[in-house]
């Protein structure tokens, strides 16, 4: 399968509505993700997605593919837009996993392994609360945002070995939290 130039696309998109439906289709469930794991909250993470497409269409005319890939630049929205989230919200909400993720479990699976699959959820969270902010961001991106170590370290600014190492370390972190080998 070959893989599209979403730069061109964007580009494309500037007078083309079917670029921009092929753009927002492709990556609005890797902006959600990565949105809705800071957040832990569905309908602030629809709010601030909303802006975060919002600015999307208003400077997609300002996007310079010579600068950054698309997905950077977009990524890049997105973490202002949480900035300024964070700016105007005086306190993060303290929420349980499942306001996070909610993965929908089987309705065959009984009770001692639907307890056993919040139990997990709610060590992982824990051991995530207990990274560096850094820490969590890059996990967040990778894992949420689907974003690969060369994305990441555009969006930080920072460099993919930068971003290798961090991301290393804090597994191995939340590999001694969780009392995992």
């Amino acid at each position: 399968m070959e893989e599209k130039d979403w730069n061109v696309i964007a580009k494309e998109a500037l007078h083309n509505d079917v670029a921009f439906d092929e753009l927002y289709e492709h990556f609005f469930p890797r902006i959600y993700n990565l949105i809705y794991a800071r957040v832990k909250n569905a309908a602030t993470a629809d709010d601030i997605v909303s802006d975060v497409f919002e600015k999307m269409v208003t400077h997609l005319d300002s996007f310079d593919s010579t600068k950054a890939s698309f997905i950077t630049w977009l990524s890049r929205i997105a973490t202002r837009t949480l900035t300024d989230y964070y700016r105007w919200q005086s306190h993060r909400q303290n929420v349980e996993w499942d306001d996070v993720f909610s993965p929908k479990v089987d309705e065959k699976e009984g009770p001692d392994g639907q307890l056993l699959e919040q139990e997990g959820k709610k060590e992982l969270l824990l051991a995530l609360g207990k990274l560096s902010e850094r820490e969590q961001q890059i996990i967040e991106l990778k894992f949420w945002g689907d974003m690969s170590n060369k994305e990441i370290a555009e969006t930080l600014n920072i460099s993919p070995a930068n971003v290798g190492v961090i991301l290393f370390r804090a597994m191995g972190t939340m590999r001694e939290i969780l009392g995992r080998d």
